[in-house]
């Protein structure tokens, strides 16, 4: 029906193509007849002028029209070329200046273009083809009825089947169901035909020619789970193992040594003086493996936080006011209310500035505290001038601490609270200068 439509169109086309190029030409056709035949000429030239005129004017009548249609149909063949994937053809006579060969440089120009993104396109494809491949991630594509219409190698082992048998079944039939609801990006314990355990799904949308489709990518989180388990688990012990060691080899020392006093038949004068002594060292460092042991506990122990609306200044002021040993500035910024646990969030601004405090009473330092709203955050700094963090990735270490008293809990305590408030908590050294900059970022009550 189209190609008669245009066969039709290109008829009428040109038959007005023609009778727009007869009707001017007609007048002076036959006022040149009329001349021949009333201007004395003989018979002869008569005959011959009136065979010849009309002749002429035709062949010119065609060369117009072969002048003005081929171009369009050569135009036309170099776009349907265009259309069907052939940039091969291009368009001869391309040249500035001249209205028909400027339209041969467009369309020529086009070509290289649709050549150009055809190439980029089949190379795109062919690199996410290989990429899809050896990934050892699965992924599915799902239309809009949940029929799976992609897949890779890594699907097909995960369920067990090859592709062929794979697509068409719907999700529900394939037990891919439940990765199609849910939480965009979660981490599932799961059981497939191909394996089971802890599994981390991700899902999105996408449209193709105008439908929507779904696309679902499941990576098997076994093996990095447990090296993360094996990893944690050997930095707990080492530092447990320390912190027992530390306090178990002097009370086993002097233990040892009180029993050798205390065995023999003759003991010194001062061996009272010497038991004391020695049970003061095992009773101090009881204590100290008792307040180890506390701190641990209180680390496994931390509850969800209970937010409430909290003014900001006010709780910095009071949290400030309860630092003794030194005089803490408070430059303040704009009047903001935080969504959070008043508790959670006095304990961890007490850290930073005890931290900020401690490390100044080594360099006469000072410590301030000030904040600003960024976006739908308020950003709040502890900054001192003290030596700075020498070792800035044990920071966050659990027991790992520098100082003779310290349980080396406080920043993981602080951080693990930032985080259950859906903020961040960053230590960085100074750009400008000596001293540490300990960054909070908690997010705004919106109400």
């Amino acid at each position: 029906m189209n190609q008669q439509t245009n066969k039709s169109e290109r008829i009428q086309f040109e038959a007005r193509l023609w009778w727009f190029s007869l009707l001017p030409g007609l007048p002076g056709l036959l006022v040149a007849l009329g001349l021949l035949w009333g201007g004395g000429f003989s018979f002869k030239a008569q005959i011959t002028g009136t065979i010849l005129l009309p002749a002429l004017f035709g062949l010119g009548l065609v060369a117009l029209r072969e002048h003005v249609v081929y171009p369009l149909h050569t135009i036309a063949n170099l776009l349907a070329a265009l259309r069907e994937g052939d940039f091969s053809l291009r368009g001869r006579g391309a040249q500035r200046g001249d209205a028909l060969g400027e339209a041969y440089l467009e369309i020529n120009a086009l070509s290289d273009t649709l050549r150009e993104q055809r190439l980029r396109a089949l190379e795109a494809t062919a690199l996410l083809r290989s990429v899809m491949e050896v990934i050892e991630v699965a992924i599915f594509t799902f239309d809009q009825e949940e029929r799976l219409r992609l897949t890779n190698p890594a699907g097909e082992r995960l369920l067990a089947q090859p592709v062929e048998r794979l697509l068409g079944q719907t999700a529900q039939e394939l037990g891919l169901a439940e990765c199609l609801r849910g939480e965009n990006n979660r981490v599932s314990e799961l059981a497939f035909p191909g394996g089971s355990g802890r599994w981390g799904i991700r899902r999105t949308t996408f449209r193709q020619q105008g439908m929507p489709h779904v696309l679902v990518v499941i990576a098997d989180l076994k093996d990095s789970l447990r090296e993360e388990e094996r990893m944690a688990w050997q930095r707990l012990v080492r530092v447990l193992g320390h912190e027992i060691n530390n306090s178990l080899t002097p009370i086993k020392s002097i233990a040892g040594s009180l029993a050798t006093v205390a065995a023999r038949p003759e003991r010194p004068s001062d061996w009272e003086e010497d038991l004391g002594r020695g049970l003061g060292v095992i009773a101090s460092r009881a204590e100290s493996l008792s307040r180890f042991t506390a701190a641990y506990a209180r680390l496994t122990r931390l509850p969800a936080p209970r937010p409430v609306s909290l003014d900001l200044e006010p709780l910095v002021q009071r949290v400030v006011s309860l630092e003794t040993r030194l005089s803490v500035a408070v430059r303040g910024g704009p009047a903001l209310q935080v969504q959070a646990d008043r508790e959670q969030l006095e304990q961890l601004l007490i850290n930073l500035i005890r931290n900020g405090v401690d490390a100044v009473l080594e360099t006469s330092g000072e410590v301030v505290v000030l904040w600003y709203r960024r976006s739908r955050f308020v950003e709040l700094k502890v900054l001192d001038n003290g030596p700075g963090i020498s070792n800035s990735g044990n920071l966050f270490v659990p027991f790992f601490t520098t100082k003779p008293n310290g349980s080396g809990i406080g920043l993981f305590l602080s951080r693990q609270i930032a985080e259950a408030h859906h903020g961040s908590l960053t230590l960085e050294n100074n750009a400008a200068g000596p001293g540490c900059c300990a960054r909070l970022e908690l997010p705004l009550n919106q109400d």
